[in-house]
């Protein structure tokens, strides 16, 4: 079970608790304010397609920066070192760039709503409704890990209890989407950004004075943990061991490719925020902007990981003392004073909200559009949807609050998200990539290819490694492993099924696959948007080689 510390309990007082209400204010605010500009569905689960990339692109790192990144990534840091670097620099950035240049011209030119829709052009009904399942199984499931991980901090700081925590966390949530829809979760988004930022730059910037700067961190860890803690590749022969369990080989195609572009690509908690920009160009640099905060992301929260195990060097050590998700909270707990603790809890429940809101607003999209309009309530009114998204988007956060304690029987957040991540996104990411690119691809194809991928990664994971069958050394390896058999089955299973079953007529497939253009979704420039610094193509390759160079200090 994912616990925290008794001894972690906040002097929390009457300021932080005010800072607290502000923000809840705030975010209440914002929906109502969005409430507005909510008058058809598509401006309830799309924003009407009207956002600038900016706000676009800080949602969507910030749809990310929830409790993945801010426990799970910190504990990786404290129990793997810099080899949790590759979450971002190999394990995002490409993938991000790639969903940018590459697959948002698909995406946005073809005027879906929702990935799942996207299938529905390309592949058929079946691969449809099949993938509208799995991602609205998937959404609640990750909705729930981000309140369950939330009420564990607040009971563990504050002393709330766990239901407490629950409620008032998803109330919240459901009254600011429920209201405001999109727009609202988006532009909450982007204030929770900033939020998260002021509580872990200083928590970051007093912990490494505390420990002597950068200097004083490196010197203790290698004295303790040896020189390959620090580095990012040594140790990961095939055949050698390290901390995480993986060579270099299933960091790069299990984390690198499968799971990273399975995720960035076909994840519509993140693809929903790109839908929502106001033209092509827009929804194209999506991603790309939001890849160079990404690329710094570990400053302030796998760094922190670090400090935590410097300064209490029993993390992780005992069973029943301070646990590797303790890291965040310890420093907390040892470096801030009141007031700055306060802004510091509201940064950890922004995160959280965050991560709750991408998947409630994605969900209520993809179930009322991909499922409830389209095989249950067909042709109904544009204000009968309007008011289904309402009452699916209070659904889905129920069901989160439901599915909250399933992360209870994982070891640790990380763990069980990337679990997820294997079961559902990499096989959905294999029929999108050949499809994508083989006009060949048949419908029927794609639907065995996303039913065998999901089916091929339970197999490995809960018979083969959990019942011992194959050694892999840690549940991230596995992970990695999963993705790759998921991958590998399900597109084997596409090309044998193509070349036993009918293509879909060349002309329907106009704008789903690379090479082809979709007669009038072309639309001109925006003013502004040829400018040079605006260029995708910069961006995208700029991001690339900046990610690049950040490896160079941890490569040796």
């Amino acid at each position: 079970m994912i616990t925290l510390a008794e001894g972690l309990r906040l002097p929390t007082n009457g300021l932080d608790y005010t800072i607290l209400a502000i923000y809840f204010a705030v975010v209440l605010g914002i929906g109502f304010a969005a409430r507005r500009s909510v008058k058809t569905s598509l401006d309830f689960f799309l924003s009407g397609r009207s956002l600038p990339a900016w706000v676009t692109g800080l949602a969507f790192v910030a749809a990310n920066l929830g409790a993945t990144e801010i426990l799970g990534m910190a504990a990786n840091g404290a129990q793997y070192g810099a080899y949790t670097v590759h979450w971002y620099w190999i394990g995002a950035i490409p993938a991000m760039v790639f969903l940018g240049l590459v697959m948002m011209p698909f995406y946005y030119g073809s005027k879906v709503r929702s990935v799942p829709e996207f299938l529905l052009h390309r592949f058929g009904p079946s691969s449809h409704l099949l993938s509208s399942v799995i991602f609205a199984v998937s959404s609640v499931l990750i909705a729930g890990v981000n309140l369950y991980a939330m009420a564990i901090v607040l009971q563990a700081l504050l002393g709330w209890p766990q239901w407490v925590a629950i409620v008032i966390a998803g109330l919240f949530v459901l009254a600011y989407i429920t209201v405001g829809g999109l727009s609202s979760a988006i532009y909450n988004e982007v204030l929770q950004f900033f939020v998260i930022l002021a509580a872990l730059i200083p928590l970051t910037v007093v912990g490494l004075k505390r420990v002597g700067g950068w200097d004083g961190l490196t010197h203790s860890l290698t004295s303790s943990h040896g020189d390959a803690f620090l580095t990012a590749w040594k140790g990961t022969g095939i055949g050698e061991s390290n901390p995480l369990g993986a060579n270099w080989l299933t960091i790069v195609l299990g984390l690198g490719f499968v799971m990273s572009f399975g995720y960035w690509t076909t994840n519509f908690a993140e693809v929903q925020r790109a839908l929502s920009a106001k033209n092509l160009s827009a929804a194209k640099r999506t991603p790309l902007i939001a890849a160079f905060p990404k690329i710094f992301i570990p400053l302030v929260v796998v760094v922190p990981g670090l400090i935590a195990l410097v300064m209490e060097p029993t993390l992780g050590k005992s069973a029943g003392g301070l646990q590797y998700n303790d890291a965040i909270p310890v420093l907390m707990r040892d470096l801030l004073p009141n007031g700055v603790l306060g802004i510091a809890v509201t940064g950890l429940l922004a995160a959280f909200m965050a991560g709750m809101a991408a998947n409630v607003s994605s969900f209520n999209t993809v179930f009322t559009n991909d499922i409830w309009a389209a095989y249950l309530k067909k042709g109904r009114e544009d204000r009968y949807y309007l008011a289904t998204g309402r009452v699916v988007t209070a659904v889905g956060v129920l069901i989160g609050m439901g599915t909250a304690f399933i992360a209870s029987s994982f070891s640790n957040i990380m763990n069980y998200l990337q679990t997820l991540f294997s079961f559902f996104n990499v096989p959905l990411f294999v029929v999108f990539i050949i499809g994508m690119f083989w006009k060949r691809t048949s419908a029927a194809a794609g639907f065995w290819g996303l039913l065998s991928g999901t089916v091929a990664a339970m197999v490995n994971y809960f018979w083969f490694y959990k019942q011992g069958i194959i050694a892999i050394p840690s549940d991230q390896g596995a992970n990695f492993v999963s993705s790759i058999v998921a991958f590998v089955v399900g597109a084997l299973v596409m090309v044998v099924v193509t070349m036993v079953t009918k293509p879909k007529p060349a002309a329907s497939l106009a704008g789903l696959v690379y090479g082809t253009r979709s007669p009038g979704m072309e639309e001109p420039p925006a003013e502004g948007d040829d400018a040079w610094y605006r260029k995708p193509a910069l961006l995208g390759w700029g991001a690339l080689v900046l990610a690049a160079v950040c490896y160079i200090p941890f490569s040796f």
